[in-house]
């Protein structure tokens, strides 16, 4: 996941919606990152504003409103994807999305 999101920053690309349901496994279980719907490019440096993605997944600037730099998104994505899949729970959980925020 990190290797993807790496090669994808190299493209100049973020995907800003990284979560366990766009990463998949071929036969040789190799990771695919699938649904770039919410993806965007950027430049080096450059902050983003648009406010998207999963909220249990969304970094925080993203979440307040803030602008943002998407690879650092896409790299706050990943990391509660490890951790998910690590402890088997979301670290950030909440059925009213309210209070989740």
């Amino acid at each position: 996941m990190i290797s993807a999101l790496s090669y994808l920053g190299k493209l100049g690309i973020v995907h800003r919606d990284v979560k366990p349901e766009n990463l998949l496994l071929d036969q040789q279980l190799n990771l695919k990152m699938i649904d770039f719907g919410l993806s965007n490019m950027y430049k080096p440096g450059e902050k983003l504003a648009t406010a998207c993605g999963s909220p249990c997944y969304a970094a925080p600037e993203l979440i307040k409103g803030l602008e943002y730099l998407g690879p650092k998104a896409d790299l706050w994505s990943a990391g509660v994807v490890l951790f998910t899949m690590v402890n088997g729970h979301l670290p950030f959980e909440d059925s009213n999305t309210q209070s989740l925020y």
